[in-house]
């Protein structure tokens, strides 16, 4: 008999004994109805072949140890670079589930709304002064829905112009969604290539610039961590042709409460809110990713647009030049909610400081690990600090053994390959809600890793060693995934 420990776990499946099940119901007294009435016959199915039959102990308990088995912002560090996996207060989940809020149907008339469509006016406001723009929208669903509108937008002022143009120029640093976003509305990207300390340069940029350029896509901070000091400069090159500049605000962790993208020269700017403003994040949404945007392009924002007429707040539609829906209803409702609990909490000298704690904490990372771990750039970073592998290359250890490894040690890896100007990426973001003494384990767990790298590599290869399941072969396992189980 083998021998089980407290991590093994059977497939749900294996636990299947015929016959058993986990409830039990009184004697059905309806009437049997002919399903063919309802729903095509050839849609349903009598029988579940090889459904796992178990009683309700112990669906309970699997999926409990399963849930235990997570890794989250709730249980670890979760330093995720570029992703900004914050811990979510409790507080802003206790605001969401208030009955007033979480039982409000979305169909309700609007006097009967006049609660939640104060809300939502008001965080509107609060996210436009918070990033120095005039008007925002809150229906996009997720960051990059929220880039898609936002190059929407660009497109109807531009054809509004008579001339939508064809290209949009993104640095080789950006994030991976912003040439999607760009392709979905018709346009060509051109890459443009950053500077040698990491950051795009205005010279650089004008010579990418012509009466064809729609928009400059920008990410400040850039992905390397890094401040784009030039990026007034880059603006009024875009602006002097007619083009519009397009922030990225993935990072606006690094800028809340001190720096204001309207004030750098940005026309739009989406909000991930699930970064910055302290939102559930991950396990496929919901998500949010509001868009602010200047005035020049405020009529185009998407309908119905929440108006407040002399303390009475109404959805309209009135705005004939709108780029129309972007989802049904009004955004993901309850993911705003948690977002304004948590500008209310922390106010204007709250978000000031966060930014300042999360930079403060990856510059920290960066110095303590600079000797062991090779540095992208080699200058102060702000909320992300980005090494490579390179330095470990004569011992043939890669950036995903040194990921594995820190499973080992109980923590969750950094994103890794990205961002993919760096080699061999390992990008670190600690956000601020670390202390310091997360950060040391965190750090002495990698510097740890370093020294096995000097003294034995090739166990490294073998990582995690500790974990229920030792390495996985990912690539197979992406090709040819196994979603059916299979008796034997």
């Amino acid at each position: 008999m083998k021998k089980r420990t407290l991590l093994d776990e059977q497939l749900i499946f294996e636990r299947s004994s015929p016959d058993r099940i986990g409830y039990s119901l009184p004697e059905d007294d309806i009437p049997v109805r002919d399903l063919s009435h309802d729903v095509p016959s050839d849609l349903c199915r009598l029988a579940l072949d090889d459904f796992p039959e178990v009683s309700e102990g112990e669906i309970v308990r699997h999926f409990t140890r399963l849930s235990q088995w997570n890794v989250s912002a709730a249980t670890t560090l979760y330093p995720l670079g570029s992703c900004t996996m914050k811990y979510n207060p409790i507080v802003n989940e206790l605001v969401a589930r208030l009955p007033g809020l979480a039982q409000l149907h979305p169909l309700v008339p609007d006097e009967y709304a006049q609660g939640a469509l104060a809300l939502l006016y008001d965080l509107e406001r609060r996210l436009a002064e918070i990033s120095g723009m005039d008007a925002v929208s809150l229906q996009p669903a997720a960051g990059a829905q929220g880039e898609l509108t936002g190059m929407k937008l660009i497109r109807a002022h531009h054809q509004e112009q008579g001339r939508p143009r064809k290209k949009v120029l993104i640095p080789g640093s950006a994030h991976g969604t912003n040439p999607a976003s760009a392709a979905l509305c018709g346009y060509t990207v051109t890459e443009v290539p950053t500077g040698a300390g990491g950051t795009l340069e205005a010279a650089t940029v004008a010579k990418f610039v012509d009466d064809e350029v729609a928009a400059l896509m920008v990410t400040n901070p850039n992905t390397l961590g890094l401040f784009e000091r030039e990026i007034v400069q880059i603006t009024e090159v875009l602006h002097s042709r007619g083009a519009l500049v397009y922030m990225d605000g993935a990072n606006l962790n690094a800028l809340m409460g001190v720096a204001k993208p309207g004030h750098m020269g940005a026309d739009v700017i989406q909000f991930n809110l699930h970064k910055t403003f302290s939102t559930p994040h991950g396990g496929g949404g919901p998500g949010a990713g509001p868009v602010g945007v200047k005035k020049l392009l405020e009529p185009y924002l998407p309908i119905p647009r929440v108006l407040n007429e002399d303390g009475q707040y109404r959805r309209s539609e009135a705005f004939p030049r709108s780029i129309g829906k972007i989802r049904s209803f009004y955004g993901n409702f309850g993911i705003l909610v948690r977002a304004y609990a948590y500008i209310l909490a922390m106010g204007g000298d709250g978000l000031a400081q966060a930014t300042r704690m999360a930079v403060l904490n990856a510059n920290y990372l960066r110095k303590r690990l600079e000797r062991a771990y090779e540095i992208a750039e080699d200058t102060p970073c702000m909320h992300e600090c980005v090494f490579s592998d390179r330095s470990f290359a004569h011992a043939g250890v890669k950036t995903l053994d040194i990921a594995k490894r820190l499973l080992d040690y109980g923590f969750y890896a950094p994103t890794i390959y990205f961002p993919l100007v760096v080699s061999g990426a390992l990008m670190i973001e600690p956000t601020e809600t670390e202390s310091k003494e997360t950060l040391d384990e965190f750090a002495d767990a990698l510097l740890a890793i370093a020294q096995e790298i000097k003294d034995n590599p090739d166990a490294l290869k073998n990582a995690p060693l500790l974990t229920p399941v030792s390495r996985l072969d990912e690539t197979r396992a992406a090709r040819r995934p196994v979603l059916r189980w299979k008796k034997l």
